[in-house]
């Protein structure tokens, strides 16, 4: 079967992956899925709360939906999301603060929230917004616990490359909101939680934390965490996670009538990739949506794919991956783990004939920088020859977004207001002799 798109020279190639990237974005966005898994108001109030990169999109959605839904219910809330990705809402407060390290705005809006949902009773609802992000921008130190703290000890596991899980995981047990606490001081009100997963294997309770949503780690588990990367702990946190018992638990009465749904994943946007290049005539081979692992390393591990793939690929094929992968910071360049996954790929590829790779963060955002991830082709390593750019010198120092930025082949979308994690895409063609 021969495709039905054709790749005459790099530019529709390059074009062809930045259009997939893009419909795979679209297929997750909040504005396509909430409306329609909507609860039926309630007799009494209807509160609001929510925090993460889509939270503002997610709040827009359903604002939107609910005027036709019930245009006189009494609707009301709070939500909270990365500066720059805010959307305007009429009823519903939507309130920027900082990521990945949390901040003053954080800790307001946390403090917001939990009022928000203070003196509810039976007949009221909660809507709970929850996405990627969310940790960080819902920010509320345990009692006892300071900001500083909980920022150094998100800088120092973001600097040692710890993944999302172990981070989150010592995060919910220095919250006086997450795991499952906002939930709790919402009831007797029932709570109803839509999310958009940005953690390896979709668990509802792992994304954001867990505001609403108790889970099964402890406080020892982040004390061993924070051990066993060797991060210095301040005693009034370890006294806190040597004594500390306020979580709620799965099985506690009061969580038995609320619902949680995840309404997208890091697999819904690269099946909706799947179908667009299948429907184009190309093989697709899809490795995970829960990749983990040193970013650079992975890049190097799927272009070795991608060469031996080349060796004897009839039609065009597409390589597809998700997750979230890690960064070990040893420079002080600047980079996120897309940008690093994929000058490890180049790395390795070399120019390769025919063998194209995309990395994105689906909100728009890699790491902290102003770019979404960046595109490789075998034009760009011919330029970093003339240019005389050593992507070894660029990875020592954690300065891929550098590398890319000299040759112009960074992506920049800006917020998308969705959050599923990472999307990556390799384009192997076949010889043409």
């Amino acid at each position: 079967m021969s495709a039905n798109v054709s790749f005459a020279d790099r530019e529709v190639a390059r074009d062809w992956l930045t259009r997939l990237a893009y419909s795979a974005i679209a297929a997750v966005h909040p504005a396509n899925l909430l409306p329609d898994r909507l609860p039926e108001p309630p007799m009494g109030r209807t509160v609001v709360v929510g925090a993460g990169k889509a939270a503002a999109a997610m709040a827009k959605a359903l604002e939107d939906a609910w005027r036709m839904k019930a245009p006189e219910a009494d609707l009301s809330g709070v939500v909270v999301t990365r500066y720059g990705h805010g959307e305007a809402c009429q009823r519903i407060e939507v309130l920027e603060a900082s990521h990945p390290m949390p901040d003053e705005l954080g800790e307001q809006a946390a403090r917001r929230m939990l009022e928000a949902v203070s003196a509810l009773g039976e007949d009221d609802l909660v809507i709970s917004l929850i996405s990627g992000g969310g940790s960080a921008l819902m920010t509320l130190p345990a009692p006892g616990l300071t900001l500083a703290q909980k920022q150094a000890l998100s800088k120092e596991l973001l600097r040692c490359g710890a993944p999302i899980r172990e981070i989150n995981t010592v995060r919910r047990h220095l919250s006086a909101i997450k795991g499952g606490r906002l939930a709790a001081a919402a009831h007797p009100a029932r709570v109803v939680t839509y999310l958009i997963s940005d953690v390896p294997g979709d668990e509802p309770s792992l994304i954001a934390s867990g505001p609403t949503l108790p889970d099964d780690s402890t406080p020892a588990d982040a004390l061993a965490i924070l051990e066993s990367r060797g991060i210095e702990t301040p005693e009034a946190v370890r006294r806190h996670l040597q004594s500390d018992d306020s979580a709620p638990h799965r099985d506690d009465a009061e969580f038995a009538g609320d619902e949680a749904t995840v309404l997208a994943r890091a697999v819904d946007a690269l099946e909706a990739a799947r179908r667009e290049a299948e429907d184009a005539g190309l093989e697709v081979r899809l490795l995970g949506d829960d990749l983990e692992g040193e970013a650079r390393e992975l890049g190097r591990d799927h272009a070795e794919l991608a060469l031996t793939a080349r060796r004897d690929c009839r039609r065009p094929l597409l390589i597809l991956s998700g997750g979230e992968t890690s960064v070990t910071v040893r420079g002080d360049g600047r980079g996120g783990r897309n940008v690093e996954y994929l000058l490890g790929a180049f790395e390795t590829l070399q120019g390769a004939d025919g063998v194209y790779a995309l990395a994105i963060d689906t909100d728009g955002i890699d790491g902290s920088e102003d770019n979404a991830g960046a595109l490789i082709g075998p034009d760009t390593w011919e330029r970093a020859q003339e240019a005389r750019l050593v992507a070894a010198d660029y990875l020592a120092r954690n300065d891929a977004y550098g590398f890319f930025d000299v040759l112009d082949e960074l992506i920049v979308t800006g917020p998308t207001r969705t959050n599923v994690n990472d999307f990556r895409a390799i384009l192997v063609l076949p010889r043409t002799s």
